[in-house]
């Protein structure tokens, strides 16, 4: 199991763990972290999983493909650590990722 720490638009922490395989999104849903809404279910085709990558985890994570840049664009407050969370796919390299969740989704 991969750690993955929540943090809410209120400062609030939530520590989860993650199947291989599954995505950050799928998590979240799981873990009912508030402020992901995930409409469209992780088919990449609304922006309402939006969150934003840790610092210390850019260079882990990566950048978003040329898709997902395309639907950040309906999202709020857009950054450079912006992602959608159904496009990141969890792997034990990510053991520990810590992803903070916008005040509002798009």
């Amino acid at each position: 199991m991969t750690k993955i720490t929540f943090v809410a638009a209120s400062g609030e922490r939530i520590e989860t763990q993650a199947s291989a395989g599954s995505t950050v999104m799928e998590t979240a849903i799981m873990n009912a972290v508030p402020g992901i809404v995930a409409e469209c279910g992780g088919a990449c085709t609304c922006a309402t999983c939006h969150v934003y990558i840790d610092p210390d985890w850019e260079a882990v994570v990566g950048g978003p493909s040329a898709m997902e840049e395309d639907m950040l664009d309906f999202a709020f407050d857009v950054k450079s650590s912006s992602r959608l969370s159904c496009q990141i796919k969890v792997k034990d390299n990510l053991d520990g990722l810590v992803v903070h969740v916008p005040s509002r989704q798009g």
